[in-house]
């Protein structure tokens, strides 16, 4: 062990026993009587609200026909990888309409009305493309 560590540890186990913590120190006299020290502790995780489990979306039977919205966050490099996927869609499933969109508001967490609403009018379905 180092010097320096075996004086720190001296150092705080003297911080302890001088700094009248109860926990060290045992009952404490109050109007002439001998009354035990309590400390109550609050737990720091808190008690979190029950979840409420939702159901996934159905599930289409086909794409065929259909419009699939790619949807970008702005997460470096989703536009490539959406784009590839778009590529894709094109050789492969040339009956699926893509719409290639960048989510705007400045990130994941930020919402865009005008492009949900969009969505909900215009999509069959949605590829959000939102980083790792």
């Amino acid at each position: 062990m180092s010097k320096r560590w075996l004086i720190s540890v001296f150092a705080v186990v003297v911080f302890c026993l001088s700094s009248g913590n109860p926990v060290l120190h045992g009952p404490v006299k109050v109007l002439g009587q001998d009354i035990e020290q309590k400390i109550t502790v609050l737990s720091p995780i808190g008690m979190p609200p029950e979840i409420q489990l939702k159901p996934m979306a159905p599930r289409l039977d086909t794409l065929e026909g259909k419009t699939v919205y790619l949807v970008n966050d702005g997460y470096l490099g989703t536009d490539i990888l959406l784009g590839e996927m778009r590529a894709w869609f094109q050789a492969n499933m040339p009956g699926v309409d893509t719409v290639y969109k960048v989510k705007g508001g400045g990130g994941f967490a930020a919402e865009d009305p005008a492009l949900w609403a969009e969505i909900k009018e215009k999509a069959d379905a949605v590829v959000m493309g939102m980083g790792h």
